[in-house]
């Protein structure tokens, strides 16, 4: 005779399930670390899937989205080098080319040679790119909000005192 499967518990996850199996298969490990770093696995790519879905009715990528969030928050002219906004969304130089020449195709930027370095061109938010991203960030930020709407003011605010103190940590 086959088991179903018990209803899971509402207050478990899947990294708590991972975490039983290790301290039952080797418990001589300490998994411990994993309660943290499986977690942000986990919603890495639970915020990352649906950022992609929600940007697909924008019709741009999450990189897209990096590169002209980081013109626009630049400030007018919205205007920066390639290797600025590399520095920025961390991208290689040649991902970061063909991002560019993507967006230029779809008329959301223009590139112009800089005045300072004739070898660079400098990426420019068209109006259209300023309208779009404006419309995806707003989107894109109201997202953000209702993931963590669970969470109360304080809860927030220490969270990411946590995380940044993680990545700190990370880029060390």
């Amino acid at each position: 005779m086959i088991e179903e499967p018990l209803p899971p518990d509402l207050d478990k996850d899947v990294v708590d399930q991972l975490l039983d199996d290790w301290r039952r298969e080797r418990p001589d490990l300490d998994a411990s670390a994993m309660a943290v770093v499986g977690r942000l696995l986990h919603v890495g790519a639970l915020v990352q899937t649906g950022a992609d879905q929600r940007l697909r009715g924008h019709g741009i990528s999450y990189t897209e989205l990096d590169v002209l969030a980081t013109l626009r928050r630049s400030g007018a002219p919205y205007r920066l080098s390639p290797t600025a906004l590399r520095r920025s969304v961390l991208l290689t130089s040649g991902a970061m080319t063909a991002c560019l020449n993507r967006l230029e195709q779809r008329g959301l930027i223009r590139r112009s040679p800089d005045a300072a370095d004739r070898r660079s061109l400098m990426a420019t938010l068209t109006a259209e790119g300023v309208h779009l991203i404006d419309d995806a960030v707003a989107a894109h930020f109201a997202e953000a909000a209702r993931m963590i709407v669970g969470l109360a003011p304080a809860e927030r605010t220490e969270l990411a005192h946590l995380l940044r103190k993680v990545r700190l940590q990370l880029e060390t």
